[in-house]
């Protein structure tokens, strides 16, 4: 709070005086005597009239113009600081900046490790593409599908080559009869993915 706003205020309600009728005796528009007792600084006259209106007004008041002038200014001067202290708190400054951007590189790089962690552990992903029907004619069928490019695939125990996008195809002879086959898709950490399907052959 100004400690000159409210001394000049106060000397004025001890004296019962009016602002209306000091501000004709000392020709200054009521609205900056108002804006200077409530402190509203956002109403102020631009310099230098603000401070030629605050010691006059204090010396209308019988108060030492220049002792008065000095403290409001003071009080001013204090009061700004703190206000540009609170605005720096949340200013972008380049501390700040920095800061902030190494904060979210590291969490960037938390987040990769994790999923790469949590990729590592878990099985390999395997999808088939089977025949269409579970009783084929012929002795020969192809099966197909994708997996994880470093896993290995191995069908009834038959190690098929897998390309760089992690598909594959293999040709399989069948007996006559149920035929089980069996799709192994292993990853690099030793997790499983198995499928199989139960194909006839009606030779």
């Amino acid at each position: 709070m100004f400690c000159a706003s409210s001394l000049l205020k106060n000397t004025r309600l001890d004296k019962e005086w009016d602002l209306t009728d000091i501000s004709k005796k000392i020709k200054v528009p009521i609205k900056y005597l108002e804006a200077i007792e409530t402190e509203t600084v956002a109403c102020f006259p631009q310099e230098p009239y603000c401070s030629l209106i605050i010691k006059d007004y204090a010396d209308y008041l019988g108060l030492n113009g220049e002792e008065v002038l000095a403290l409001f200014r003071r009080d001013f001067d204090q009061k700004r600081k703190i206000k540009n202290k609170k605005s720096l708190l949340f200013s972008f400054t380049p501390r700040f900046t920095f800061m902030v951007s190494l904060i979210l590189v590291v969490l960037f790089f938390l987040v990769y490790l994790t999923s790469e962690y949590v990729k590592f552990h878990q099985p390999p992903k395997l999808d088939i593409v089977w025949p269409l029907e579970a009783t084929v004619s012929g002795s020969v069928i192809e099966i197909s599908g994708v997996t994880d490019p470093e896993s290995t695939v191995r069908i009834n125990d038959d190690l098929i080559l897998v390309d760089i996008n992690g598909t594959f195809q293999k040709k399989i002879s069948l007996n006559s009869g149920d035929n089980n086959i069996v799709v192994e898709s292993t990853s690099p950490n030793g997790k499983q993915t198995i499928l199989n399907k139960v194909i006839k052959s009606s030779l």
